[in-house]
């Protein structure tokens, strides 16, 4: 397998999996990460579904991405375009299936393994680097083509501005929001050093190397 092909298997992998993980966040309704948190919001006050919703608002700001600075966009901001929705939207109906009430106990045991399975993903995503998500685009946009601040204060500002939203507009804000703020980096780097970078590159070529969502 070549390294093109091995770079889009992995991007679209990751996709799928982080957004089966945004499902398992929203069935065991203890909070979800800041993007998740208001797209459900307006989800809910528009009475339906988070992979429409999620469609929507991400196609508004890859207008926005497009006009302004295209060249973050790539093949796998369009396949989270259409993938991330989908998969979160099949995963809770399976798990409302598999487990229709889950005990507490449950709840904040998949929520650990879940942290887990998202950061992997993130991990495959970045690494592939095929574009950037439209979220993370808005961030970037704001540290590296303006010059607002660092990337980090805009992260955490739109961050901060998703979660408000989405708590005014009765989405799930919990201890699983917090855990995927604060916990979630480390967890992704070490999954880039250890997982993604070896089975793109090797076994050995992820050590010491830092990563952070790129340009396509």
């Amino acid at each position: 397998m070549n390294r093109e092909m091995k770079r889009r298997i992995m991007a679209v992998g990751g996709i799928l999996i982080c957004g089966a993980s945004v499902g398992i966040f929203q069935k065991i309704a203890l909070g979800t990460d800041p993007f998740t948190c208001f797209v459900t919001g307006i989800a809910n006050i528009c009475h339906s579904t988070y992979s429409t919703w999620f469609m929507i608002l991400t196609a508004v700001i890859l207008v926005g991405v497009a006009v302004f600075q295209r060249h973050y966009i790539g093949f796998a901001t369009l396949m989270s375009l259409f993938l991330t929705g989908v998969a979160a939207d099949a995963m809770h109906e399976f798990l409302d299936f598999l487990l229709p009430d889950p005990t507490f106990g449950m709840r904040c045991l998949l929520m650990a393994v879940n942290v887990l399975i998202m950061s992997f993903g993130s991990a495959l995503y970045y690494v592939a680097s095929l574009g950037v998500s439209a979220y993370d685009a808005v961030a970037l946009m704001a540290s590296e083509c303006y010059s607002l601040a660092s990337f980090r204060v805009c992260r955490v500002t739109t961050d901060i501005c998703c979660v408000t939203v989405g708590f005014f507009l009765a989405a799930d804000v919990g201890i699983g929001t917090v855990i995927t703020a604060f916990f979630m980096g480390p967890f992704v780097q070490w999954f880039t050093e250890h997982v993604a970078i070896p089975i793109l590159d090797g076994r050995c070529s992820g050590r010491n190397q830092q990563f952070r969502p790129s340009k396509a």
